[in-house]
């Protein structure tokens, strides 16, 4: 284009700037780029500054470089900055991210989901409700399926009684506005009562859903897994299957998972031999340790530990815990002690591990033991999380 002496518009270089997230040096392909729009005076352009930020906002490391397009614009418009906004939560600069929501004078449905699921994937989940309850004080449009799964997420993993309130407020706000059950909300639905182990809410959010996913099986199984309901996931996975839905990895885990708490040794290893010759899912940490548990809950020791050796990867303190957690219900001292060992020499990943093998220290009147340990956690800086409980009041917590 170039060689031929045809000028580049506007209208050229958003295309290019897209074309670049399949480089392998996108970065370096982003800035070449950058430097043509920029000869051309055509960066300061809205539309043009708006594809740079997402450009530049796929890759971490450039979020300074975005910021700088952005703060050297003269009139930034809505699109561009919710551009920023974006890359900012992408960023996880959620201090940033907030000034600048709270500085722009122009907000859309687009704006309000950017910070709320920005906040939500940044672990604020709290203010990522509280946001919601802003933009319904100061808005009369109606909130996106983005953006009431991203609550709704964000109240799945606050503390039961706050986050079950909002939850229930949210699917409330669904119900009077009339919004359709899509899978993915229907998913995000049962997941929010499923943690709260809700299990009538779960079914009837389940059976509202017209069209389901994969995931909204997967929502709903992993519910009945973890709240006493075992047989009854494993009939719902059957089920999952007659329809024509194919499991993925996160199917295996909740049946692997109810296979376990029910007790089912001889159904659990039969659903993880067929996970890859039948379904062509490929086990994961996560499903190994599952198949540790449901082997060390019924007492097989000596085939937990095979299946650990023959991992095709080195055990992280999830299998080590799994292992460790039947040592205690079944009293084996001895394979306990070992697992403490391999724990310790894992590093403190997860300080839980830590604070079980103290506790489990205790227990066998093993102070000295329970001592060492309570000072190896000082030195290498291990904090016990302190649990929290809350009382909701009119809303209030």
């Amino acid at each position: 284009m170039l060689a031929r002496g045809v000028r580049p518009n506007r209208h050229t270089f958003p295309s290019l700037l897209k074309s670049t997230a399949g480089l392998g040096d996108a970065a370096a392909a982003t800035a070449a780029i950058h430097g043509q729009c920029h000869r051309r005076g055509l960066d300061d352009d809205c539309f043009v500054a708006c594809s740079l930020l997402v450009a530049y906002g796929r890759d971490g490391c450039l979020v300074r470089d975005a910021r700088k397009v952005f703060d050297e614009m003269a009139s930034p418009d809505l699109a561009t900055c919710n551009a920023m906004l974006d890359v900012l939560c992408l960023s996880e600069d959620m201090c940033t991210a907030r000034c600048l929501f709270d500085r722009m004078v122009v907000r859309d449905v687009v704006s309000w989901t950017t910070i709320i699921s920005g906040l939500t994937r940044n672990g604020c989940h709290w203010d990522a409700i509280e946001m919601f309850r802003g933009f319904l004080l100061w808005n009369k449009s109606r909130l996106t399926e983005a953006t009431l799964v991203s609550v709704l997420s964000a109240c799945a993993n606050l503390d039961a009684a706050v986050g079950l309130v909002a939850g229930m407020f949210v699917h409330g706000y669904v119900v009077r506005h009339e919004v359709q059950f899509t899978a993915f909300l229907g998913t995000a639905l049962i997941d929010m009562y499923g943690k709260y182990g809700k299990l009538t809410c779960c079914s009837h959010a389940f059976h509202l859903v017209r069209d389901k996913e994969v995931c909204t099986w997967n929502a709903l199984l992993s519910a009945l897994a973890n709240h006493g309901k075992e047989a009854e996931a494993l009939v719902k996975f059957e089920m999952m299957r007659s329809e024509g839905f194919s499991p993925n990895h996160i199917t295996f885990v909740a049946v692997l998972t109810a296979c376990a708490r029910a007790g089912l040794v001889e159904t659990g290893l039969d659903l993880f031999e067929r996970l890859f010759t039948e379904y062509k899912v490929v086990p994961m940490m996560v499903h190994y340790g599952c198949v540790v548990d449901l082997l060390g809950r019924a007492g097989c020791f000596t085939e937990a530990i095979q299946i650990i050796e023959r991992m095709p990867f080195l055990a992280d303190a999830s299998v080590w815990g799994a292992l460790l957690g039947a040592c205690k219900i079944h009293g084996n001292i001895e394979l306990s002690a070992q697992i403490r060992e391999k724990l310790i020499a894992l590093g403190p990943q997860q300080p839980g591990r830590y604070v079980t093998v103290r506790n489990m220290y205790l227990e066998e009147g093993n102070w000295h033991a329970a001592t060492r340990m309570g000072e190896v956690m000082q030195e290498a800086g291990i904090k016990k999380i302190v649990g929290l409980s809350g009382v909701v009041l009119n809303s209030r917590t």
